[in-house]
């Protein structure tokens, strides 16, 4: 009974602890792939040494980045828009 339960107990933790040492492994990989993320006349070299894949994927994500700020930027032009209308009709119903 107490040796099965020794087993158990080992086994749990062995569990636990590859399950961590894969975390973190996946950890690196992701950190490793997020440091090349701006290119420049300096680092031509490791754009071009890039795959592939890993050069579609950061244009892609700087596509979609340029996209969001566009997004935000529109809808605060938008805002501004609306609200100098508002003023600006407010003032001639005032007028009249």
């Amino acid at each position: 009974m107490l040796l099965m339960l020794v087993i158990i107990f080992l086994s749990i933790i062995i569990f636990f602890n590859l399950k961590n040492f894969l975390k973190f492994n996946r950890k690196q990989k992701v950190l490793n792939a997020k440091k090349l993320t701006t290119f420049n006349k300096r680092n031509l070299n490791n754009w071009m040494n890039l795959t592939k894949k890993e050069r579609y994927n950061l244009f892609k994500k700087d596509s979609l980045d340029y996209m969001d700020k566009r997004k935000i930027l529109l809808d605060e032009i938008r805002n501004e828009y609306k609200k100098i209308s508002r003023e600006n009709s407010e003032e001639n119903i005032k007028k009249k």
